[in-house]
């Protein structure tokens, strides 16, 4: 018989990867999958949470509201590394611990986050749009080579970002309230204030955590401080880019161009930037790889059981940071 009923929010836990679901039941959890094929709306999880002891969930909002009709919650595990969903301070208070999935996605948001500026330096998303409509059409495009890199959030994906531009011969400048010093003398990172960083790189890539200081970080001032010729790619959160300036920013030709993997609503609906020729856009799929859902997975099941059985998860979600328990050791970044 089941001791413990696990209500799950993310729609990508267990895809592909049905053992970290097994993990949970030998573990005596009642899985009870996502019914609604989307995030959760606040009502719907107020009318789900009563009765249950763990919850796994990918960006549904659990608000103080969620948590006081939560009776018997004492876990919540993020399929994933960005909190900002949930709220800490309630959970806190209601002593529920979280867990976080860190670690698991930094290679593949990384990987993507060079994908999308491949993609805006060499065009080839119009190119590719125009060839299929019967054109021969060639864009010029730029090389990254010589080009000043600017990484905002220089935690574990901003890291693998910089690994990755070294390849491609990419100077590299950072801001990050946390500056990794080793890392930077040993990679070749400048650390900058942002207002630097914006003004001098030829691609700003964001990697900074969604918090109330790091909303729409990058608003009209900050993008007027960029080069005409730069790029902007957001492979972190939509709240970190005020998106009506944004598409100004790029309409007014004050900027060469910018991808987003993240939108601050999600999907994005009929948005002014999906119509803009400069601006590519991905459905939110930085961590979407079958290695990494693999490696989440894992992490999010472990930390339920940890958790459940009173013990600290692998990595800890406090009003602090994140805490590496096996370490005790705070991530900056995201």
């Amino acid at each position: 018989m089941s001791r413990y009923k696990v209500l799950v929010g993310s729609r990508s836990f267990g895809k592909g990867c049905p053992e970290v679901v097994d993990l949970l039941t030998q573990a005596g959890c009642q899985v009870i999958p996502n019914e609604v094929g989307r995030a959760y709306t606040e009502d719907e999880l107020i009318a789900r949470i009563p009765g249950i002891d763990a919850f796994i969930t990918g960006v549904d909002p659990i608000t103080a509201r969620v948590l006081d009709a939560a009776d018997r919650l004492r876990v919540i595990s993020k399929h994933g590394v960005g909190v900002d969903n949930i709220d800490l301070a309630a959970a806190a208070a209601r002593g529920i611990a979280v867990g976080v999935a860190a670690g698991t996605i930094q290679d593949s948001v990384a990987d993507l986050t060079l994908g999308l500026m491949l993609a805006l330096a060499r065009r080839i998303p119009q190119s590719s749009a125009d060839l299929k409509a019967g054109q021969w059409k060639r864009y010029r495009g730029t090389e990254l080579g010589g080009k000043v890199l600017g990484i905002v959030g220089l935690g574990r994906i901003g890291k693998g970002v910089c690994r990755r531009a070294k390849g491609f011969s990419m100077e590299i400048m950072a801001s990050d309230v946390y500056p990794d010093m080793a890392f930077a003398e040993q990679w070749g990172v400048e650390f900058v204030e942002l207002d630097d960083l914006l003004a001098r790189a030829d691609f700003v890539s964001l990697h900074a955590p969604l918090s109330d200081s790091t909303r729409e970080l990058i608003g009209a001032p900050e993008l007027a401080c960029m080069k005409p010729t730069a790029y902007l790619i957001n492979t972190a959160r939509g709240g970190l880019v005020d998106e009506e300036a944004l598409a100004e920013a790029l309409q007014a030709g004050k900027l060469a161009g910018a991808a987003t993997d993240v939108f601050v609503q999600e999907p994005p609906g009929d948005h002014p930037l999906l119509r803009l020729d400069n601006f590519i856009a991905t459905p939110h799929v930085g961590g979407y790889t079958a290695e990494a859902l693999r490696r989440m997975g894992e992490v999010t099941a472990e930390n339920v059981i940890r958790m459940l059985r009173r013990q600290r998860p692998l990595y800890e979600a406090t009003l602090q940071g994140v805490v590496n328990t096996a370490h005790l050791d705070t991530t900056g970044g995201d």
